[in-house]
């Protein structure tokens, strides 16, 4: 039996999220180290990037949801929004390393269809943990907010 199968069913939901999240922190701190003797722009974004949105967005995202959502959401609910957010994470991060515009833009709006996932499933959310809910919505905005911001810093510096 898996540790995830002793997890109460919505927490369970978090951990692909989780998971994921560890590994882009993790992957952000290597990028830095590796890339420290001859530190530049790139390398700096792709570091924050990893951290920040593949990792702590993502973490806030899969364990609010979890403790937020009215049902456990669904297998496949929880499988398009892990290909979904790391796609859009996965196209942005290599988009933006090639110099390709139109993979970043395609990042950008799997990132948007990522976040309509998670509002969705999220939708009715039973708590008396208003902060909860607050914060949940705050990173969504966040993400809402940045994404089309960076595609278009993105297509103005002209390396992606």
């Amino acid at each position: 039996m898996s540790e995830s199968a002793h997890l109460p069913s919505g927490i369970r939901s978090a951990v692909p999220f989780t998971v994921i999240a560890a590994v882009g922190i993790v992957l952000g701190g290597a990028v830095s180290a590796a890339s420290a003797p001859n530190a530049n722009y790139t390398a700096s974004w792709a570091v924050a990037y990893l951290v920040l949105v593949v990792g702590i967005a993502q973490l806030a995202l899969g364990v609010a949801q979890a403790l937020l959502a009215p049902e456990p959401p669904s297998s496949r609910t929880i499988a398009a929004q892990v290909l979904t957010y790391n796609l859009a994470n996965v196209a942005v991060l290599v988009g933006t390393l090639v110099g390709r515009t139109v993979i970043v833009d395609l990042g950008g709006v799997l990132m948007l269809v990522s976040l309509v996932l998670f509002m969705w499933a999220s939708r009715g959310a039973r708590t008396t943990n208003t902060w909860l809910l607050y914060g949940f919505r705050v990173v969504v905005a966040i993400l809402v907010v940045t994404t089309p911001i960076g595609l278009i810093i993105s297509a103005v510096r002209g390396q992606a």
